[in-house]
């Protein structure tokens, strides 16, 4: 049974999806602000987070924040009842693993959280990707380029994955969307684009300067040669 943290100032719909997850399999522990989160994540690491935009104590990107610094391989999603764009581009820039405005369809979250945790599931196999200056382990999500160890999300570990798989092809972008987010991309959504800027942040240029992942308009995203 998976464990997930919720961490939302809306008592009440923090009750109702408690219930809904738990008739689903999962196990639902509560928090409504950020301080009482943090104590949570310290006495127990949860399977997942799903964590809103607005706390009563301070943003929920700033916990974010946190979080990737102190659980770089922890899932997490986001929630906002303002469905503002900003919002969700900055949800996943800082590393969320997908995002959903309120109010949402509890079979949705449901569905996405599964996703979620499918992809932070290690490999069943353990394997090594080189190419160039950059060793991949699939297992741990770790990057080491040059000596230097990087630490990726789930999402990022799939994505970075299918692109060394076939270096200088380009890969579609709705086959990595399933990859690094478990469903296809709807119109206007830019989720799979904020996942790879935040790859290419964390992996820096090829040694000659060149970037290390391209887009290639109407075809997809490809790691470069």
């Amino acid at each position: 049974m998976s464990e997930l943290l919720l961490i939302d100032d809306d008592r009440e719909l923090c009750e109702l999806l408690a219930s809904w997850l738990g008739q689903e399999g999962f196990q639902v522990r509560a928090c409504h602000d950020g301080h009482d989160a943090r104590l949570a994540l310290a006495e127990k690491t949860p399977d997942a987070v799903v964590l809103d935009v607005m706390l009563p104590d301070g943003s929920g990107l700033e916990l974010l924040k946190q979080l990737r610094g102190d659980y770089p391989d922890l899932p997490v999603l986001m929630l906002s009842a303002r469905g503002e764009p900003l919002d969700r581009i900055l949800g996943l820039e800082l590393g969320a693993d997908d995002y959903l405005a309120k109010p949402c369809d509890p079979r949705e979250l449901t569905a996405r959280l599964r996703a979620v945790l499918r992809r932070s599931q290690p490999p069943a196999a353990s394997s090594q990707l080189e190419l160039g200056d950059l060793c991949f382990s699939t297992a741990r999500g770790v990057v080491d380029i040059g000596g230097h160890e990087i630490a990726l999300t789930a999402s990022e570990s799939r994505l970075l994955e299918a692109l060394l798989r076939q270096p200088g092809e380009p890969v579609d972008k709705q086959a990595l969307a399933q990859l690094a987010l478990g469903r296809k991309l709807t119109l206007y959504d830019r989720s799979l684009d904020m996942h790879v800027s935040n790859l290419r942040k964390k992996l820096g240029p090829h040694p000659d300067g060149s970037p290390r992942i391209l887009a290639l308009r109407s075809r997809g995203y490809y790691y470069s040669l």
